[in-house]
């Protein structure tokens, strides 16, 4: 199968060689090394161990990544230079890379200099949003004639403040006279929201004329922070603003100019993971004060690489085949046609070691099902591509390329089906002939129009669907028989295939004289399911009503048969959206507006139905394989192989032959 076979590690080296040792596993990039958190707490092993590792240096590479981080996305948000459409690593041979490095210093200063100008920028952006809602607070009191921060005279004070719009301001004069004669309130200006009062009365009379304010809603306002009239300090500030945007505008231009060392601040950035990496995996490793242990996985083909390391190095080794069921990470190689469905098999879950990689199996199920729920030859070109071109003008990586190259493979399906069932853009091709030329054009399916014959699909739908389910339930037998289980293998799976075929051939099989031999089939497959399926219970009583509640369990096959249908649905709604498109673009009718209307339809509709359908496409040919292909034998829940390797991040280091 996909899955690599994988050994064992135990290392035991002197401390003196331990980082030449790191260095050299960390290059290799093939060996998983495990937490001992465990051997802490063993009764053999934590008299004579304690655990490795340098959390200070961890937090402080952490802090210098953090830091290099944000200068480059300070340095990316000005530079005004083409940037790229897919940001991918930049491969550089390791010799290069090292170079490069030896003015770390002056990259480091590049760092900390970028990040002194930004917090420049955003303290000058800090002043500059303050002063903004300091002008907008001011604005309303342009017209008030007296300085903002007077509180009043020898004998009087002065109040200003605001009440809701919705209070009416003579009504709060009638209540104020009514408390203090001499008290007078003056309307400054209003707005949508609320309207700004002076009120100027007798010392004495303050506390009184207060709380009658502010039982009219009216809230105090207090200018702490600045002195004179609104429209003398709206004028300092906008002066103040304009000082501020010429230091800011200053300020990004050096960090534009400052863009060309991006690329040396990648390179340190990616130094410091490695770093940081070989720093933090001293976490898994347990030491005593002259030698360290560890152990791990590695894949069996790459044990002399290792051994070389290990060798050079004066250690003891031993490479072990684990036990079954012993818990190992999983490790998947695929061949290139079908590692990008592999993508599927991950967004689900890692097998685990009692599993089999399901993807080789799913690949052509999955390759299928898209191709006929989108079933557009246009769409399928457009797809397939627009991935290729992706593929082979961007250096793409991981989950990324292979979710393109899924894409693509998908898109040469969708354009195959898309000949088979006649599709071009829907009825483009016929509709704009009769339009803009007065032709009648004809593209006809080289199988059938599934618009026409609906029913055809349906059948060949749940034909597939069928056979997807049994080959599910055939890689359950293979589990079963490769654990030692031949009998379970047999009752479980082997009658189900039985019965099944017997139910489908009695259905459909008397034009061909099958009918019979489905009844027979039908009647032997479900004696054995009623006699075996409840083998585990003690009692008769029990293992017949074990048996009955497994053949209910038909119920549960039958409608797993009927989600196929979705391949109908989806195929149906691909070609029926890209006619209404056609017949929207065709209603201008001929000529040059006409063709314009069509193109622009044909432009924004197609862009549209190819994107939604996509994605739906994707996603119910990916739930085709989840709830009911995996459902039949896949498990999951293992955990990925995960080697201790350089995980840079702009940078693809490459390693060179000595």
């Amino acid at each position: 199968m996909a899955t690599v076979e994988l050994s064992k590690i135990s290392v035991i080296g002197l401390n003196d060689h331990k980082p030449q040792i790191l260095k050299g596993l960390m290059d290799l990039g093939v060996v998983e090394i495990n937490n001992q958190d465990g051997k802490l707490t063993d009764e053999e092993w934590s008299p004579l161990v304690e655990k490795d590792g340098d959390e200070v240096t961890v937090n402080s590479l952490d802090t210098k990544i953090s830091e290099a981080s944000n200068a480059l996305d300070a340095l990316n948000k000005y530079d005004k230079g083409k940037k790229p459409f897919i940001k991918v690593r930049k491969p550089m041979k390791e010799s290069e890379f090292e170079a490069k490095l030896k003015n770390r210093d002056v990259i480091e200063e590049t760092v900390a200099d970028v990040n002194g100008i930004y917090k420049q920028i955003t303290r000058l952006k800090n002043e500059e949003n303050k002063i903004n809602t300091a002008i907008i607070g001011l604005k309303p009191w342009v017209q008030y004639d007296l300085p903002l921060d007077m509180t009043g005279t020898r004998f009087t004070s002065i109040v200003i403040g605001t009440v809701p719009a919705t209070a009416v301001v003579e009504d709060v004069e009638r209540a104020v006279s009514e408390k203090s004669q001499g008290a007078v309130v003056y309307k400054v200006s209003s707005d949508e929201q609320q309207s700004y009062l002076s009120v100027v009365c007798l010392n004495e009379e303050k506390d009184e004329v207060l709380d009658v304010l502010r039982l009219n809603n009216f809230t105090p306002i207090a200018f702490n922070e600045v002195s004179g009239k609104a429209n003398e300090n709206i004028v300092k500030f906008e002066k103040e603003l304009e000082e501020i945007k010429k230091n800011i505008l200053n300020l990004e231009e050096q960090l534009s100019q400052m863009a060309v060392n991006r690329a040396d601040v990648e390179m340190l950035h990616d130094d410091y993971i490695i770093d940081r990496d070989k720093a933090k995996i001293l976490s898994n490793i347990v030491k005593t004060k002259t030698a360290f242990y560890f152990d791990g996985w590695l894949p069996k083909a790459k044990e002399d690489d290792v051994k070389k390391v290990l060798e050079e190095n004066g250690c003891f080794y031993d490479f072990k085949t684990p036990e079954k069921g012993e818990e190992a990470p999983v490790f998947l190689k695929q061949n290139a046609i079908v590692e990008p469905f592999e993508a599927i098999t991950n967004l689900y879950s890692v097998p685990s070691v009692n599993d089999i990689d399901p993807t080789p199996f799913l690949a052509p199920f999955y390759f299928i099902f898209f191709g006929m729920m989108l079933s557009d030859t246009g769409y399928g070109i457009i797809l397939a591509v627009g991935c290729f071109i992706l593929l082979n003008r961007f250096r793409l990586e991981g989950m990324l390329k292979k979710l393109v190259k899924l894409f693509m493979f998908c898109g040469i399906s969708t354009a195959f089906w898309g000949v088979m069932f006649g599709g071009y853009f829907g009825d483009f091709i016929p509709v704009a002939a009769k339009t803009l030329f007065n032709k009648d054009i004809v593209v006809n399916a080289v199988w059938f129009n599934p618009i026409q014959e609906p029913m055809t699909l349906l059948v060949f739908s749940l034909i597939l669907g069928a056979i997807h389910l049994f080959v599910g339930m055939g890689l359950k037998a293979y589990i079963l028989i490769k654990d030692g289980r031949p009998v379970d293998a047999l009752c479980d799976i082997f009658l189900w295939y039985v019965l099944l075929i017997g139910l489908v051939l009695f259905g459909i099989g008397e034009s061909v004289g099958l009918a019979s031999v489905g009844k027979y089939m039908s009647i032997v497959g479900a004696v054995g399911i009623l006699l075996t399926a409840g083998r585990e219970k003690k009692s008769i009583i029990g293992k017949l009503l074990g048996g009955l509640g497994s053949l209910y369990g038909i119920t549960g096959y039958l409608s797993d048969v009927l989600s196929y249908s979705r391949l109908l649905a989806l195929g149906l709604a691909t070609g029926v959206i890209s006619q209404v498109i056609n017949t929207l673009g065709s209603m201008a009718g001929g000529g040059i507006g006409g063709a314009i209307v069509m193109l622009i339809a044909f432009v924004i509709g197609h862009t549209f139905n190819l994107a939604i359908n996509v994605l739906g496409t994707f996603v119910h040919s990916s739930r085709l394989q989840y709830v009911e292909f995996f459902g039949k034998f896949f498990e999951g829940g293992g955990v990925a192989f995960n080697p201790f390797n350089k995980k840079t991040k702009y940078v693809e280091i490459i390693k060179e032959e000595k």
